[in-house]
């Protein structure tokens, strides 16, 4: 159950809830039904060695996320914003590309193939087969259709699972994050939505998860309508600290890592400095004296991922219904972005 209390309950609140009910359900069908592409995208990976995730918002925010897991496979991968791509591109010869676009239809994907963005080597990851992303490339296409609720939640669960079908494909076991994806959510967020009830800004933070901070950055500023933004952890330590103190609240978001205790050490200074910090745990560490901390099983890799991801939305979900009453109804964006 949400802890969204809204009253009555917006019609955009009911929307995101519906879609996140059936994420893990439609996210492992995506990750059945992908096996076949991803062998032809892992076989041009192997043949490549370096790969370049193109897409926009939480799109982008994924290529992020799971940049450090095709590191791990010896994949020299980095993602840009498409738009980025379209203006000061990098070179794409010798790279296997992945376009990722939930619609199939964003402004900038269209403008990419309308002037011959794509090479031999390009790939799409979409919830719309018959989008013109769908039908110009080869594609791993999500279970269930697009998403209809205003910000990622269920569009987020399955294009990682199309990762995850690609990362298996290269030899990673997904039997970890399989798990996981299937693991209780029903996680208590009321003390962490508590926490930053006095707060007019989000900053989301950290090591190897700093790109799952970064969608849910988007997602918060999305729901809420208030500043929030994403700050790997070594960047918040280089200058930022100056903004921290009772308004601006702190998320960090933590595994089974090389670098859990340096996201411990960084949740210390926050509160040190006055920040509401909560902490999305799945690290195993000590909880941080003064810090919210939201306990989640022990997790490594890509399945932090899937440990995290449903417990940080619902929480995003609910410190948003808290502020606006019309949560889910966009005011000035649209769902399929189709302007520059």
């Amino acid at each position: 159950m949400s802890e969204a209390t809204a009253s009555p309950r917006p019609g955009g609140l009911q929307a995101i809830e519906r879609e996140m009910a059936r994420q893990a359900v439609d996210a492992r069908a995506s990750f059945e039904a992908g096996r076949e592409v991803a062998e032809r995208i892992a076989a041009s990976l192997r043949q490549t060695g370096r790969l370049l995730f193109l897409g926009m918002g939480g799109s982008h925010a994924v290529g992020r996320a799971v940049e450090p897991f095709y590191r791990e496979r010896g994949i020299d991968a980095v993602a840009i914003p498409l738009s980025e791509q379209l203006i000061s591109p990098l070179p794409t010869g010798r790279r296997t590309i992945l376009v990722t676009s939930q619609s199939g239809e964003s402004a900038e994907v269209l403008r990419w193939f309308r002037e011959g963005g794509a090479n031999a080597e390009t790939f799409g990851l979409t919830l719309e087969g018959g989008s013109s992303l769908g039908k110009t490339l080869p594609c791993l296409v999500g279970t269930g259709g697009t998403e209809l609720a205003f910000a990622a939640t269920r569009s987020l669960t399955i294009t990682f699972a199309q990762h995850l079908a690609i990362l298996a494909a290269l030899g990673a076991d997904p039997a970890p994050a399989l798990a996981a994806l299937a693991g209780n959510t029903d996680v208590a967020v009321g003390e962490a939505v508590d926490a930053f009830a006095g707060v007019d800004t989000v900053v989301t933070s950290g090591r190897l998860l700093r790109g799952l901070a970064e969608a849910i950055a988007l997602g918060f500023t999305e729901l809420s309508r208030e500043p929030s933004y994403a700050l790997e952890g070594g960047q918040l330590r280089h200058g930022p600290m100056e903004m921290l103190g009772p308004r601006v609240g702190i998320l960090q978001f933590a595994a089974q890592e090389s670098s859990a205790g340096l996201v411990s050490g960084l949740s210390s200074a926050c509160v040190e400095a006055g920040s509401p910090v909560v902490v999305l745990d799945a690290s195993g560490e000590k909880a941080v004296p003064g810090a919210v901390t939201v306990s989640l099983e022990p997790t490594a890799g890509f399945a932090a991922i899937f440990r995290i991801l449903p417990v940080a939305q619902r929480l995003m979900v609910a410190h948003a219904a808290r502020r606006v009453r019309d949560v889910g109804t966009p005011r000035r964006s649209s769902k399929i972005t189709r302007d520059e």
